[in-house]
């Protein structure tokens, strides 16, 4: 899938812009919205467009910070010109001190989806420990944000995992109904 994903980012340079407006045209964002977006690493589906929009209609953003292995990932708010720093991953991520914050909307990286909403990560299990977390105390929206090449049939998935309530990809976006959303 990693191969898939490298493709499709060749193929693709505009992605994220459609992506972002078939985000912006499809996921319900109320006016507190606090939306988490990822800093992409190279190949995955480019957030800038959306975080550039979402700054543009004056909304909160934040980005993940990884914590220590078997943790939930925290999140710090991000303004526009905010000084970012890679962290012991290389991923550019907010300074300690920026306000945590609690998402409402949390937009995840992946290497595959499935229009039910199952979710192939990284292996680390961050994402499903936060979205576990982050769903036991409050209505979130899980969206995944993918090249279309990502889309398999079928994922397996454990009592871990958790699933996306959207994705969103360079074409469409796919309601998984796992929400009221």
């Amino acid at each position: 899938m990693t191969a898939e994903r490298k493709a499709a980012s060749k193929a693709r340079p505009d992605a994220g812009r459609h992506a972002a407006r078939i985000f912006f045209d499809n996921i319900p964002l109320p006016d507190d919205a606090i939306v988490s977006l990822y800093h992409p690493l190279p190949d995955e589906l480019d957030t800038k467009p959306l975080a550039d929009e979402l700054i543009a209609r004056g909304r909160t953003i934040a980005l993940p910070v990884t914590p220590r292995k078997r943790e939930r990932l925290i999140f710090r708010a991000y303004s526009e010109g905010d000084t970012l720093a890679p962290d012991r991953n290389g991923i550019m991520t907010p300074a300690e001190t920026a306000p945590v914050v609690s998402p409402t909307i949390v937009v995840t990286p992946l290497l595959a989806f499935t229009r039910d909403g199952a979710r192939l990560g990284y292996g680390g299990g961050y994402y499903d420990r936060t979205l576990k977390a982050l769903r036991a105390s409050s209505d979130i929206i899980a969206v995944g944000f993918a090249f279309s090449a990502q889309e398999l049939k079928k994922l397996p998935m454990t009592k871990t995992d958790q699933w996306l309530d959207w994705i969103v990809t360079e074409r469409e976006a796919i309601n998984a109904g796992r929400s009221g959303a």
